[in-house]
């Protein structure tokens, strides 16, 4: 009895639940939306980030529920082309991300960007949160006041309202059709007007 009663206190004092001594928590996960011009020359700069755990291409912006490709194109439909990125903000600030988003678009051109042309190509920021909306403001008159280049930035900063991911077959198109995605972005001008703007990256 005695030595059942010392076996009892012994498993009573054992930790419960005792922890991997690797045990990792899981990322946190927040979301960005911006748009840029065409959507498979947004996921490229984005993807390779650490903290960036997904790019999705879509549409956002606009009042047509579900649009197809074709419908955005049309630029009947109200929405932009699009980037959602989730990313885990213990590794990568939003702040990191807009630095990243303006350094791969047109901030002076409201009339779409590089060889695109419409409302549906407009640079856009989209906020999900008043604390993404005050950094987006914040860094768009920072770089009104330091900018590189000649113009006004154009790019409006919006409320974000709902996102349509786009076709499958749009996504990670880069590594898709690699060869297709270099010979559209060199024939849009898209790096060698970002190179006017920017300076070389």
């Amino acid at each position: 009895m005695h030595k059942l009663l010392l076996m009892l206190l012994w498993l009573v004092s054992l930790p419960l639940c005792a922890e991997p001594q690797n045990a990792q928590s899981p990322p946190q996960r927040a979301k960005a939306t911006f748009s840029g011009g065409c959507f498979w020359c947004m996921e490229k700069p984005f993807d390779p980030l650490k903290g960036v755990l997904e790019t999705v291409s879509g549409y956002t912006g606009g009042f047509v529920e579900n649009p197809s490709y074709e419908a955005v194109s049309s630029g009947s439909t109200g929405h932009v082309e699009a980037l959602q990125i989730t990313y885990d903000p213990n590794k990568i600030s939003y702040q990191q991300l807009l630095d990243v988003y303006w350094r791969n678009i047109d901030p002076t051109n409201d009339k779409g960007q590089f060889c695109d042309k419409g409302a549906q190509y407009r640079a856009k920021i989209f906020y999900h949160d008043e604390g993404q909306k005050r950094l987006a403001e914040q860094s768009k008159a920072g770089l009104e006041k330091d900018k590189p280049f000649s113009g006004p930035v154009t790019t409006t900063i919006e409320a974000f309202k709902v996102f349509y991911p786009a076709e499958d077959y749009h996504q990670n198109y880069y590594q898709k059709n690699p060869l297709m995605y270099k010979f559209y972005r060199y024939t849009c001008g898209r790096d060698q007007r970002l190179h006017e703007l920017w300076g070389k990256p």
